[in-house]
């Protein structure tokens, strides 16, 4: 049975980070949309995909608390440095080359030598990663249906599917992130998705 919890209740994180420690998919809210979230390990991103009915060669992003635990995993860019200190926390997911030295599961990304990484300006994505370390995290949406952007809407579309909903009320953006592809040092940064910051304002951050 799915557990809807008032995100801001006592023992409300607790008991999130450990239904991720089970291996559990659970419902959290950030600030553009509500999030599936689970630990960056094989079978819980298995169970994430089948969820939303996602192909795994699209890539699954991880949501961080700080720069450093960017750094933990990726090479930043001079560009993706310039966007993080902008837009982050915030509605930007940076895609960057993965560490030669970090060893993830292939559905991070998506068969490619990248991930996807957002700082969100969010109290309980960052409060969870701060606990467990980078969560892997996708819109909490069966692909191609609208985002979710309350916790009923979330209930509604995946039943027991997932475990926990940290219900936060609406979304407060309701638009998905934007995504930049930083991961070549020798390129111009890319836009990949247009969503909550603007293709205006990232050309701003880079000049």
């Amino acid at each position: 049975m799915t557990r809807i919890s008032p995100a801001g209740a006592p023992g409300a994180i607790a008991e999130a980070a450990e239904a991720l420690r089970r291996g559990e998919v659970i419902a959290i809210p950030t600030e553009t949309v509500y999030g599936l979230a689970v630990l960056p390990q094989e079978e819980p991103l298995d169970r994430l995909l089948a969820a939303k009915h996602r192909s795994a060669d699209k890539g699954i992003q991880l949501l961080i608390n700080s720069v450093d635990q960017a750094e933990g995993v990726a090479l930043l860019t001079d560009g993706a440095r310039r966007l993080a200190a902008r837009f982050w926390p915030g509605g930007l997911t940076i895609v960057l080359r993965r560490r030669g030295d970090v060893l993830v599961p292939h559905q991070l990304g998506g068969g490619r030598p990248t991930l996807g990484l957002r700082l969100p300006d969010h109290e309980v994505p960052r409060a969870l990663a701060s606990l467990l370390g980078p969560l892997a995290a996708s819109s909490a949406n069966i692909s191609g249906e609208p985002d979710a952007t309350t916790a009923e809407r979330v209930a509604e579309s995946f039943g027991e599917e997932v475990t926990l909903i940290l219900d936060d009320g609406p979304a407060r953006g309701g638009t998905p992130s934007t995504v930049v592809d930083c991961s070549a040092a020798d390129a111009s940064p890319r836009i990949l998705r247009e969503g909550a910051v603007s293709a205006d304002d990232i050309a701003g951050a880079l000049r």
